[in-house]
């Protein structure tokens, strides 16, 4: 995790440097701002993985001598298969199509949405897959 804080780091210096100069020599706004956000972002991932490698420790791609069977285990958890982001995009899209075609099929939207989105949040807590 040191070295992706380390890139993180460098990529916040550099589009600090980078809106800076992007803002001296065009004075565009929009350009700025997008530049200072891509900083920002780098800024919280630096930060996250700062603060995160405090608490685990020294991970095996931060080893110089690390082997890659060192890294072997269980990744964490991944679901098999789930119907609710389709739910969720089509809600999305009800929601998008609400102000070109009527204020109603956005409530409708969120409706839907309240539904579809908590079928996806707790769809491990019943059926197949319930633990």
């Amino acid at each position: 995790m040191k070295t992706s804080a380390k890139i993180f780091l460098f990529l916040l210096i550099y589009f600090i440097g980078v809106t800076a100069l992007y803002f001296f020599t065009t004075r565009e706004p929009v350009g700025t701002v997008a530049l200072a956000l891509s900083g920002v972002m780098c800024a919280i991932v630096f930060t996250y993985i700062s603060i995160a490698s405090k608490g685990t420790g020294q991970i095996v791609s931060d080893d110089v001598d690390g082997e890659i069977y060192q890294g072997a285990g269980e990744m964490g958890f991944f679901p098999p298969k789930s119907i609710w982001p389709l739910w969720v995009a089509l809600t999305i899209a009800v929601i998008l199509l609400g102000p070109p075609l009527g204020w109603w099929l956005t409530l409708a939207g969120i409706g839907m949405g309240l539904w579809s989105l908590s079928g996806w949040v707790f769809e491990f807590y019943r059926g197949d897959y319930a633990h």
